[in-house]
């Protein structure tokens, strides 16, 4: 598939998407920016909420793909997760059906399978087809997302990327951290060559470099083309002398989605 070369990305103020500003026009991308606040210094960027369909229709409109980062990237209200992950989701795919778009890049999170125990030494990486077990309304929206995906791809023909980030952050701020961490640039990485590998369909990937201390499989995101270059091992030892190495009896250690698990439940307000 040629790189797309106008490419929407929503959630252009977050903190992803303003690491993903820096680093994807040097791949030759013309990027579309959308967010529900202003982008800083970015004055032509469209500011308006997922469930503005009309808005988010002449987004996407003209456009070769979709970077669907937007959205609640923490736990809130079952209403709140609803109204921006779930409905704004499925808004931004059908905005890309009524305007032909065929391949969106959706950021997933390792928090669909959050509740499963994390690996320890001497275990296997977890593949993809792990079962889902979201930890979070959070989760469950973006396990909703994996789904909402598939079915457009099997009726509409829209081709996914489904990205299972764990943390993109300039370094790894945490001893969990060091299993989980996507440096910026390879996330960069893999957000190309989610957007131009041939024939996807609904291909789920986890997110992350390739960390000494890895607990998942990347064999689906290499499949795309995806090379990691970085490794959080050089930031091991700073952190495991300030944090201690991860405690198995500390329940906010036992599974992958941390202390997404143990903290108490958000209801609907």
């Amino acid at each position: 598939m040629p790189a797309p070369r106008t490419v929407l990305l929503t959630g252009a103020a977050g903190g992803l998407g303003t690491l993903m500003r820096g680093l994807l026009p040097s791949y030759g991308y013309e990027l579309r920016l959308f967010d529900v606040a202003p982008v800083e210094g970015e004055p032509d960027a469209i500011t308006a909420d997922l469930g503005d369909r009309e808005a988010l229709r002449a987004a996407v409109r003209g456009t070769d793909a979709v970077i669907h980062l937007a959205g609640i990237s923490l736990e809130a209200s079952f209403d709140r997760i609803l109204r921006a992950n779930i409905e704004g989701t499925y808004n931004l795919y059908e905005a890309a059906r009524e305007e032909g778009v065929r391949r969106i890049v959706f950021a997933s999170s390792n928090h669909v399978i959050g509740h499963t125990p994390r690996p320890v030494p001497g275990d296997p990486p977890l593949p993809v087809g792990t079962t889902r077990r979201p930890d979070t309304f959070y989760g469950l929206s973006k396990s909703f997302g994996e789904d909402l995906a598939q079915l457009y791809w099997d009726k509409h023909g829209i081709e996914t990327v489904s990205v299972r980030i764990g943390s993109c952050f300039a370094e790894p701020t945490s001893v969990r951290m060091l299993s989980l961490w996507l440096s910026p640039a390879d996330g960069a990485r893999l957000f190309h060559a989610a957007l131009t590998a041939e024939d996807v369909g609904h291909t789920v990937v986890y997110g992350s470099s390739d960390n000494t201390r890895l607990w998942w499989d990347l064999t689906t995101a290499r499949a795309l083309g995806y090379e990691p270059r970085d490794d959080s091992e050089g930031y091991a030892a700073g952190l495991i002398a300030e944090q201690g190495e991860l405690d198995p009896a500390n329940p906010d250690h036992a599974h992958l989605g941390g202390h997404f698990v143990t903290d108490p439940p958000i209801w609907p307000r």
